[in-house]
């Protein structure tokens, strides 16, 4: 797996040469401002909640690539009523293709569109592809659901909120670590806006006082697992 940081909580993952993009939000962050969506590959879109941080560019992706949307029933409907394709998916629900396999498990967070509209419960991924695997949390406090994830799947890494505010901060986010059983952390959802700003180097430094690794990829670089 090759994992791409877009900026905030929006990775692309290439599987074999199959493209998966995870809550896209890059127009509207400026640190990502040297970002072109449109050089944005996408065969997949994952989305773990509706909030406008995670969905903003979804509809110009989806539009250009013809994208699947994986998500919830209430945002894979959203879409759908705007010709997108997709596919919805529920809590403890897999979809499987012959590349990769989703399944959307528990989020502690809320979930609208900016419009109003509900957007479902909120979920994150465990995406796996042959013997790797990796859990994208979404937007999420700390929950002991996490522990289900590590009895049913050996994780090579995680995606965490670490920013705090909104999701989990770091100390919970260790405790996360623990719970589903994995100790190479990538961080996101950290440094977009006031509230959620961090001294990465200290949440590094704690991460490896506990013994794990806490990666901070710079907007537009990449990470091999």
């Amino acid at each position: 797996m090759n994992i791409t940081f877009y900026g905030h909580a929006c990775f692309g993952i290439e599987i074999n040469g199959t493209h998966l993009l995870v809550d896209p939000f890059i127009t509207g962050n400026p640190l990502a401002s040297h970002i072109n969506i449109n050089d944005v590959k996408a065969d997949y879109i994952l989305l773990t909640h509706a909030h406008q941080d995670h969905v903003l560019d979804v509809e110009v992706i989806a539009e250009r690539t013809g994208a699947t949307i994986i998500s919830n029933y209430e945002i894979v409907m959203y879409y759908g009523a705007k010709n997108l394709k997709g596919h919805p998916v529920n809590h403890g629900g897999t979809y499987k293709t012959d590349t990769f396999s989703a399944k959307y498990v528990n989020a502690i967070h809320t979930s609208s569109f900016a419009d109003g509209s509900y957007g479902g419960q909120p979920g994150g991924f465990v995406i796996s592809s042959g013997e790797k695997s990796i859990y994208v949390a979404g937007d999420t406090a700390v929950t002991m659901d996490m522990k289900l994830i590590s009895m049913n799947t050996k994780l090579t890494a995680s995606i965490f909120p670490i920013g705090d505010n909104f999701t989990m901060g770091i100390d919970d986010a260790i405790i996360a670590a623990d719970l589903v059983e994995c100790n190479k952390v990538i961080g996101c959802h950290f440094n977009t806006f006031p509230p959620i700003e961090i001294d990465t180097e200290v949440a590094k430094s704690q991460f490896s006082k506990a013994n794990k690794e806490l990666t901070i990829l710079e907007i537009g670089k990449s990470i091999t697992i």
